[in-house]
This record gives structure tokens, C-alpha cells and sequence, in this order.
């Protein structure tokens, strides 16, 4: 059988894309071949988890309080196989060894996992319920908590950010950070699920936020679109080596609000209600209180007729 010039290109391609030598650096298997993570499927389980969160805003929009149990359950139903799934397999993928006895253990381990997490679900609600209320009073344009819910990435990304915190809080490799960057593609918001952030949470607008892994965030805290809660450049150790694992990220107290295009870097303290204005570059802490703002611009006089 002949083939003709572009069917042996495809076949050179293929030839090419499966030499070992090509995918051994982008490619990853366990010991039993335990698939991958399944980005498609974990975006399907935070909207159901959206759904139980917020009933009748995401999901069945026709949910009532009559009918509410069996939506739940329906969809506790539908969550519980799917995540112990993709949490045995993350923590086979962080292990990168599974025999037989290490992968029973695993999906054990995942079960059990999965478990604790879904019981977190009335507490991450109550948190919820309190950053939707700090979106409403803290933005006059908005008409209800409802249209906060429905309307405000800063929300979506939050919650995003609540349910991978508490699956990080268990002890979960990866998984936590798949879902905290969903969010990040869709609203443009970053929050590493390690940061400990705490009630009455709003973000106004929020494109362009970033909130770093070890940042310690109080209640009634506001941060306004573009800022960054981030980190200096890491330490090296004896071999040159960056020093990972230590603390290296702001503190907010309580009640302080940072606005636009600010930066806040490495592991500083912002005073409880302090002020930070727009665009201020910040490496050093302030005590409680403050009131933080750009320098006056100095004034340049020229002589008449001087150009530049």
C-alpha cells in the first residue's frame, strides 16, 4: 500500500513525538500507571461543590427549599466517587511510587480524604456567606448579595480559593492548586491555596490580584484590583540552592483595606486598619492605624522655550 508525501510527514511527526528521549521531560507515569489528574473532571466537581455551596445560583436554578435535600444529596452523591478518584490519584502522582499494597492504601487514604473534605462544607459555606456579604456593603454598585454571587469573579475566585485551601489544609498534593488556578484563568485573580485568609473577605474588581502562598490575611480585609501580597527574592542555602518552605509573605490584620496597583512584598505586617494607597511599593511593616500613600511627584520648572 502506498502512502502519499503528507501521510509520511504525519507518520515522522508521530515517529518523532514518541522517542523517548522527546517526552520524558514533559511526561509522568506512576509505578502502575495511575493516570493523571483530570483538570476537566476537577472543574466539574467545584461546580457541583458550587452548587451545594450556593443552591439555585449554581447548578439546578430551580432548586427550593422543599426539594433542597435531594439536590444535595444527589450531588454529594455525584462528588464523592469523582474527588476520591482525583485525590488518589494526585496522591499517587506526589508519591511517584505505587504497588499494589501502597495503591489500596492510597485509595484508602483518598477516601478517607475526601471524607473530612465534605464535612468542612457547612463551615467553608458560613465563611462564604461572609465574603458575599462584605462584597455587598463594601461595593455601593451592588443591588443585593445575590448580584455579588452571580456577578463578582472576586466571589467565584474565592470560592475556588476556600475549597482548595481546606482539601491543602488535609494534606492534599496538587489538586488544590488545579483549582485555585481555574479560578485564576477565569477571573484573573491568583490565590495560592496555602494562604490563610480569613472572614469578610472582598476583592473589588480583582483583576490582576495575587496572594502568595504563606500571606496571613485577617477578617474585614478589602484589596482593590492589581495588587500584590507577594514575596522578595528567596534565600540561597550553602549549595545556591533557593530556600523553599519558610515563611516569605504579608500579614493584613484586621479591617485594613489595600487599593489599586499596590505591592506589598515579602513577610511584612500591616497593622490592623492601616490604609494602603494605590500604586505604593511597600517592603517594610506598619504599625496599626496607618495611613499609607505615594510621595508628591517633585515639580520640574523649565525656562521658556526648553524642550526636552
Amino acid at each position: 500500500m502506498k502512502t502519499d508525501g503528507k501521510e509520511n510527514k504525519e507518520l515522522d511527526v508521530v515517529e518523532a513525538l514518541c522517542r523517548e528521549e522527546s517526552y520524558m521531560s514533559v511526561w509522568h507515569r506512576t509505578r502502575r500507571d495511575i493516570p493523571m489528574l483530570s483538570a476537566e473532571v476537577l472543574h466539574e466537581i467545584v461546580e457541583l461543590l458550587r452548587g451545594m455551596l450556593f443552591p439555585g445560583y449554581s447548578g439546578y436554578a430551580g432548586v427550593t427549599s422543599e426539594t433542597m435535600r435531594y439536590h444535595v444529596g444527589a450531588a454529594l452523591d455525584k462528588v464523592f466517587p469523582l474527588l476520591t478518584e482525583q485525590l488518589q490519584r494526585g496522591i499517587c502522582f506526589a508519591a511517584d511510587v505505587c504497588d499494589r499494597e501502597d495503591h489500596v492504601t492510597c485509595e484508602r487514604h483518598a477516601k478517607d480524604v475526601a471524607t473530612s473534605f465534605l464535612a468542612s462544607l457547612p463551615r467553608v459555606r458560613s465563611l462564604l456567606a461572609t465574603d458575599v456579604q462584605a462584597a455587598f456593603e463594601g461595593d455601593p454598585a451592588a443591588k443585593s448579595p445575590s448580584e455579588t454571587i452571580l456577578c463578582y469573579p472576586s466571589i467565584r475566585a474565592v470560592t475556588n480559593y476556600r475549597i482548595a485551601h481546606e482539601l491543602e489544609r488535609l494534606g492534599v498534593p496538587l489538586v488544590p492548586r488545579i483549582i485555585t488556578e481555574q479560578a485564576h484563568s477565569e477571573a484573573g485573580i491568583d490565590i495560592h491555596p496555602g494562604a490563610e485568609i480569613g472572614e469578610r473577605f472582598f476583592i473589588d474588581h480583582g483583576t490582576g490580584v495575587v496572594i502568595g502562598e504563606t500571606c496571613v490575611i485577617g477578617r474585614n480585609v478589602r484589596v482593590y484590583q492589581g495588587v500584590t501580597l507577594g514575596a522578595k527574592s528567596l534565600p540561597l542555602d550553602e549549595e545556591g540552592k533557593p530556600v523553599k518552605g519558610i515563611a516569605r509573605h504579608p500579614i493584613v490584620e484586621d479591617d485594613v483595606i489595600i487599593y489599586s496597583g499596590a505591592t506589598l512584598l515579602g513577610r511584612i505586617t500591616i497593622g490592623k486598619g492601616s490604609v494602603i494607597g494605590g500604586n505604593v511599593w511597600l517592603t517594610r511593616s506598619v504599625p496599626p492605624g496607618s495611613q499609607i500613600v505615594q510621595g508628591r511627584p517633585t515639580e520640574i520648572k523649565f525656562e521658556s522655550g526648553a524642550g526636552i
